[in-house]
């Protein structure tokens, strides 16, 4: 997938390549030799066709001009110490790359192609120095075009990860977000690379997901205000965008996630676990300002959605995505695979609601991990046809989720602790012999805890259930 390259990178490369550089002088020293200063002069500032000729002509050449082999050192080597003779090699190397395809697989017959690259990529932590982000693009360009997965590049690749991870974070830089973002998706070419993106999540994704929420106006905060309903958008960004998150750099994440949810079999419940990808998605698919925007938001959810019905179908019908999905619909759409998009994903929902049911309802959202006031909760049938059935869950999994819910002080949100309070006493009441298997979990304990809650719905939905207790406590004795 080709994308234009961002304009401070191809601004800085422009410059560079303007540059004179006195290469008989640098011959002279001794900084090259002149048997690499003549690779460079045919290649130079010559017609696009006639360096793509020249090279495909001298692979093996060129090969060596770069990486070098055993006795003779590549270019980057002789000049070490020559920085703008470095960056003017890095930015005729990537000009090379891009323009003769062949020349990057050439480079792999060289053992490890990365060996010279590397350490300019961490020569500096200043985003000022140009050496390690056009180190970057060279290093991508080169993976990205040879869809190299050797030994090589799998230990080079999280190396660039990482350092393209930490132009991401530098939020006060939308340019070199946009950048490292661009590189990610030009890396993420097969199954291999892709696990290795989400290998290092904690570097790759989660950084993306904090853009994704500055967008959806949520900013660093839980999911707390979009579960609830209670979400206010911050205005300041792209058409209807929060958070100051331009176009560019939202379809650019955006497609970054969905490149990656190519691997939704192996890695969607753990990316809705830990990101709430769902809920955020149905979100931005609510403020999406552009035709492609929606179009990668609903193809990422039906391959998240059709890789693991059973786990995240239940989540998006929490969500409220198929009330959502009929009010896209009603959008004026003229982007035909969108279309599709949206139609495959309104049948696979529609399917799933003919045969769900409320306690399915119920499971996905404890398992979501944020309660609200759905219908289940204050529905006394619910809890008399269910109760039993959702103690012996998966071996007791749903009262040991609401343990982990009820652990949370939920400061900005205490309506969550009121209804695990209000579940933890209909499960009493209902199925009193097995409270036991609640206390064991602390329940109990945590139950007594907030009735000394700040909130007065808290203290007596607590109240509330530990009544429960105390009555089968007596009655037993």
């Amino acid at each position: 997938m080709s994308l234009d390259p961002p304009p401070y990178l191809s601004s800085l490369q422009n410059n560079i390549r303007q540059r004179p550089i006195p290469w008989d002088g640098a011959a002279r020293a001794g900084t090259i030799t002149e048997a690499q200063l003549a690779k460079i002069r045919a290649v130079d500032k010559v017609k696009r066709e006639q360096r793509k000729q020249v090279v495909e002509g001298d692979l093996d050449g060129y090969r060596i001009l770069f990486v070098g082999e055993h006795g003779t050192p590549g270019v980057l080597e002789s000049a070490s110490k020559r920085s703008d003779v470095v960056q003017y090699i890095l930015v005729l190397l990537s000009d090379l790359l891009e323009g003769v395809p062949t020349l990057a697989k050439s480079l792999f017959k060289d053992s490890d192609p990365y060996q010279h690259f590397l350490p300019l990529l961490a020569r500096s932590n200043n985003s000022e120095d140009p050496l390690p982000l056009l180190t970057s693009t060279v290093l991508t360009t080169l993976m990205a075009n040879s869809r190299d997965e050797s030994r090589a590049t799998e230990q080079a690749l999280p190396l660039v990860l990482s350092y393209l991870c930490g132009l991401v974070k530098n939020s006060n830089d939308a340019g070199l977000q946009d950048i490292a973002v661009m590189e990610y998706s030009s890396l993420l070419y097969g199954q291999s690379s892709r696990q290795l993106f989400w290998k290092q999540r904690s570097e790759t994704v989660a950084p993306l997901i904090d853009i994704l929420r500055k967008a959806a106006g949520i900013g660093g905060e839980s999911s707390a205000s979009l579960w609830s309903g209670n979400t206010t958008t911050r205005s300041g960004g792209f058409e209807g965008l929060s958070g100051g998150v331009g176009l560019q750099l939202l379809y650019h994440v955006l497609l970054v996630l969905w490149q990656l949810s190519f691997e939704a079999e192996e890695i969607g419940d753990d990316l809705n676990d830990e990101y709430d990808i769902i809920l955020l998605y149905t979100q931005l698919l609510r403020l999406s300002p552009k035709e492609k925007t929606t179009r990668l938001l609903l193809s990422t959810l039906y391959n998240l959605l059709d890789a693991n019905p059973s786990t995240l179908l239940p989540a998006a019908v929490l969500a409220r995505l198929p009330a959502l999905l009929q009010n896209v619909s009603g959008r004026h759409l003229t982007d035909p695979d969108l279309q599709e998009d949206l139609e495959r994903l309104k049948e696979t929902l529609e399917e799933y609601q003919k045969t769900k049911t409320t306690f399915d309802e119920y499971v996905a959202e404890v398992h979501s991990g944020h309660l609200r006031w759905s219908p289940p909760h204050r529905h006394q049938v619910f809890w008399t046809e269910n109760s039993r059935k959702i103690l012996d869950f998966e071996n007791g999994e749903i009262p040991r989720k609401l343990a982990d819910i009820m652990k949370k002080p939920w400061e900005n949100d205490k309506a969550v602790l009121a209804i695990a309070c209000n579940d933890i006493g209909c499960l009493v009441r209902e199925v009193p012999e097995k409270r036991y298997q609640l206390e064991k979990l602390g329940l109990k304990t945590r139950i007594m805890e907030l009735m000394q809650d700040s909130d007065e719905n808290v203290r007596w939905e607590s109240l509330r259930a530990l009544g429960g207790w105390l009555k089968y406590s007596f009655e037993s004795n």
